[in-house]
């Protein structure tokens, strides 16, 4: 089965939440990517915004660190 555009963005979501989540720090690259999620026309889940959401509020409550 080939995979189609929109399942391959959703795909990158997932990994890079995973990745984030497991090194406990946010890049600005990674925040900009996910951003783009959020706001362009990716079909982004409800599971993959609740991820993103909780990544976000990570960061302002100081749990996830944000580094250049």
């Amino acid at each position: 089965m080939a995979s189609t555009p929109q399942h391959q963005s959703n795909l990158n979501i997932q990994l890079l939440v995973e990745k984030i989540l497991s090194e406990g720090q946010l890049s600005r690259q990674e925040y900009l990517q996910m951003t783009r999620a959020i706001l362009s026309d990716y079909n982004v889940t409800e599971e993959e915004s609740r991820q993103i959401n909780r990544i976000f509020d990570d960061v302002q409550t100081g749990s996830l660190k944000l580094v250049d």
